[in-house]
């Protein structure tokens, strides 16, 4: 059924890049998070597999198949428990409505030349032993680019028993096998009425191959499901009344009967789906068997590698995130399971996307532009409206698998963050892939909705990027982070100059020296080893440079105007792309501003850029790059005295956006809540600073910011407060109080001041209220949110949401 080109191999010299994945522990993973599981490499167009199932104690029931997340399928939760990207995990789904524990447990076995092998166990037991649980799962693979998929087992049109095998070829895999077989006792459904009707084909395993179109494999549940339903038109026919539609006779047969794959593959198919149906407990393992690596799969390396694999988790969990002794013992128990989920859930919900992504040129609201500010003309020579870019690969971690599936700029920081406690190279990974997107100009798109399968579940007016709209920096967040550890790392092991013969930044002021740890750490190798901490620092620096440059140069705001005076004659931004409600690109969408105006400046992405600067700094100490170092200083240094010049209201005591008035001139807007403490969010003031008692005051006030169970985005004193679309105007975002969190912890609480007590006071209450109102919901629901409401603290909106949110964890382990 496969087609053999003759120029196959040929070809296959082209990906050499992708084709050289010798012992890659990360070449496979979830990288589907839109999936309930689906499991791909990082290649384009490559093999790709899915999990899809119903219950059959209705013929309805085939029309809420599980396939994606969704939140409307009303799980009761579904959460991997324990996760590592490099050897697997275990996840468990509870669907109430099916009546079934789902578990698939996900385990990565390496060696040979291709990435290794991999096994999947997909095993079911019933939610409520007294309701009947009659379960039908398809586990699907299909083939995009070059490259074969054929069934190897003996075709039967009523199905087959024992292994199911399919073998396989790609340039960048090889040759490989994939072998689904029963590892359980499993029962099939019985039905004494018509059973010796369908004797045939009752508890044999049923299947389907189709060819579809390049890009299509998605969108395989609609093929699958469409030649399922035809089938069972067919097999249920004769008991159907053909006058009324109405079953006619004894009835119709029980629906696991005829709700069944037609047992046929079409020539030249690429998407094969194997098809099981139970009755109460199941099991059923399913191995990729790559053709290097010599180890043949089983259900006793499935046994073994997983005891293996959770004693070593928790080993690691422990060590990476070890129990703090400010937590009660008798909490710990509960506050573990929790850490471990939101932990392992973050890095599951890594996905690998590749294709094209909607860009328009030159669109921009009015007040985007003005006469003598920088342009928005980013070199395009005319206007030719959203246009589809050049395809492009991401690996990125999701803020939500059921309704944010895609990659996000304004989240990603802070993913990484958590991420790079845990595996260090896995998060430089998915930051390397994101600064390979940084373009020409030093743009990169705040959205990632890259090919058909991400943009389906964007709404529409939403799917266009804008090349002079910006995001919040976060990326800069996990640069410090890995230049920090690489700091922790020196500190561990002292110099080895003598020893390695390195002067790493020779002439840029204080050193970081490394030692090679032994044995290595496939996670911390770049900690590990100088040479390739230094080698990625420099491959990031020209790119990240150039994207400071574009921030630098299409958010700058003005000064000179409306009688501003400032220190800094140049160092004043505001964000372009808002509407007159909302500012979707400082990521605060509808935080209440001023009306939009070409002369307003925004705090919080002044003190952005601050934050940038400073990591740019960081950066350029570890490589050298004295001159570039003299020069971030001094803007840092432009940027803080500029926040205090334009931004500081004295007769409000805070922080404020700067707005134009009717008569053209300046003045503050002033909206206390998340916004009007950035300088302090971001640490940028000195713990002696005369601004920060004010700060603290407002932030411990429970009119205005405090609650128990964290900080309000929105005053609650103020008269938005709880209105409108109510998405930053008082709900309680995790990551914001993290950055708190963090301030206290790190600066305001740490280091000596007039308000260091009080700094500390105030964090350890904060952080108590974020874990317990966090974790309660977690246990009452199944689910984190992504926030929580400023009242009474309930989650809201999307769900899970193991993006930021994980980052409750960090704050149980006091990681910031």
């Amino acid at each position: 059924m496969t087609i053999h080109l003759t120029f196959f191999w040929l070809l296959s010299l082209a990906h050499i890049s992708l084709a050289t994945h010798v012992n890659d522990t990360l070449l496979w993973g979830p990288y589907r998070p839109n999936l309930y599981f689906g499991l791909r490499p990082r290649i384009p167009q490559s093999l790709m597999t899915g999990l899809i199932w119903f219950g059959t104690q209705d013929f309805q029931s085939v029309t809420r198949a599980r396939h994606a997340c969704e939140q409307g399928d009303n799980l009761a939760g579904y959460t991997w428990t324990k996760f590592d990207p490099r050897q697997g995990g275990i996840q468990v789904l509870n669907d109430s409505l099916n009546n079934v524990k789902m578990t698939t447990e996900f385990l990565k076995v390496p060696g040979g030349d291709h990435g290794g092998s991999w096994a999947a166990r997909i095993k079911g037991e019933p939610l409520t032993d007294d309701k009947p649980s009659h379960i039908s799962t398809i586990f699907y693979v299909g083939l995009e680019g070059l490259g074969g998929l054929d069934m190897e087992t003996e075709e039967n049109e009523d199905g087959i028993e024992g292994e199911f095998r399919l073998s396989g070829t790609t340039p960048e895999l090889d040759d490989f096998t994939i072998r689904v077989t029963d590892t359980g006792p499993n029962k099939p459904v019985e039905d004494g009425v018509f059973a010796s009707n369908f004797q045939n084909n009752i508890g044999k395993t049923h299947f389907l191959g189709r060819p579809v179109t390049s890009g299509s494999v998605w969108k395989a549940k609609d093929v699958i499901l469409t030649a399922l339903i035809e089938r069972a038109r067919f097999l249920v026919t004769p008991y159907v009344d053909p006058a009324t539609g109405n079953p006619a006779g004894s009835g119709t047969p029980d629906p696991s009967y005829v709700l069944q794959l037609p047992d046929d593959v079409f020539m030249n198919s690429n998407l094969f789906a194997i098809q099981k149906t139970f009755d109460g407990p199941f099991q059923f393992d399913v191995y990729y068997d790559s053709a290097s690596n010599t180890r043949r799969l089983s259900p006793s390396i499935i046994d073994s590698g997983m005891r293996d694999f959770e004693a070593s988790f928790d080993e690691q969990f422990m060590r990476t995130f070890p129990y703090p002794s400010n937590i009660p013992q008798e909490k710990w128990e509960n506050i573990d399971a929790f850490s471990k989920a939101v932990t392992s859930n973050l890095m599951a919900g890594v996905g690998y996307f590749y294709g094209n992504s909607i860009v328009d040129t030159k669109f921009s609201q009015e007040w985007d532009e003005e006469d003598d500010g920088p342009s928005a003309d980013n070199g395009a020579e005319e206007n030719t409206g959203p246009r589809l870019s050049e395809p492009k690969a991401l690996l990125t971690a999701t803020p939500s698998r059921s309704f944010f599936p895609r990659g996000f700029y304004w989240d990603e920081g802070f993913h990484l963050l958590h991420i790079g406690q845990w595996d260090n190279d896995f998060s430089l990974e998915i930051l390397r892939d994101w600064i390979n997107l940084i373009d020409e100009d030093g743009w990169v798109a705040r959205e990632q909705i890259l090919g058909e399968e991400a943009r389906s579940k964007v709404p529409k007016e939403f799917q266009t990027q804008v090349p002079n709209y910006a995001n919040p920096p976060t990326l800069t967040m996990a640069v410090t982070a890995f230049t920090n550890r690489l700091k922790a790392a020196s500190a561990r092991h002292g110099p080895t100059d003598a020893d390695l013969g390195l002067d790493y930044g020779m002439n840029a002021g204080p050193q970081t020296h490394f030692t090679t740890e032994s044995p290595s750490d496939p996670g911390n190798e770049f900690l590990q080893n100088p040479e390739l901490a230094m080698s990625f620092l420099k491959s990031i620096y020209i790119p990240l440079k150039r994207h400071y440059e574009w921030f630098r140069r299409t958010q700058r705001g003005q000064i000179k105007q409306y009688g501003r005076k400032a220190r800094s004659k140049t160092e004043a931004y505001r964000w372009r792309g808002r509407s007159e409600l909302h500012v979707l690109t400082s990521g605060m969408d509808d935080y209440p501003r001023g009306p939009p105006h070409a002369g307003e400046l925004h705090l919080d992405l002044i003190s952005w850029m601050a934050f940038f600067t400073r990591t740019m700094r960081d950066i350029a100490e570890f490589i050298g790059e004295v001159d570039d170092v003299v020069s971030y200083k001094d803007i840092e240094k432009a940027i803080l005295n500029n926040i205090e010049d334009l931004h500081w209201n004295e007769d409000m005591q805070m922080y404020c956006d700067v707005g134009v008035n009717e008569d053209d001139e300046s003045y503050h807007v002033c909206h206390k809540g998340y916004l009007s403490i950035f300088p302090f969010l971001l640490s940028l003031l000195p713990p002696d600073s005369p601004h920060l008692g004010f700060i603290l005051d407002l932030v411990r006030d429970p009119h205005h910011l405090w609650s128990p169970y964290g900080i309000r985005s929105l005053s609650a004193s103020h008269p938005e407060f709880g209105q409108g679309e109510n998405y930053w105007k008082g709900p309680i975002w995790v990551q914001m109080n993290y950055l708190v969190l963090s301030a206290l912890h790190n600066t305001y609480a740490a280091h000596d001041g007039p308000h260091q007590a009080k700094a500390k006071e105030i964090y350890t209450e904060l952080r108590n209220n974020i874990i317990n109102n966090v974790v309660k919901e977690y246990e009452q629901t199944g689910y984190v949110w992504e926030q929580y409401d400023a009242i009474s603290g309930k989650g809201l909106r999307s769900h899970p949401f193991t993006g930021w949110t994980s980052l409750t964890a960090m704050i149980i382990a006091e990681k910031y």
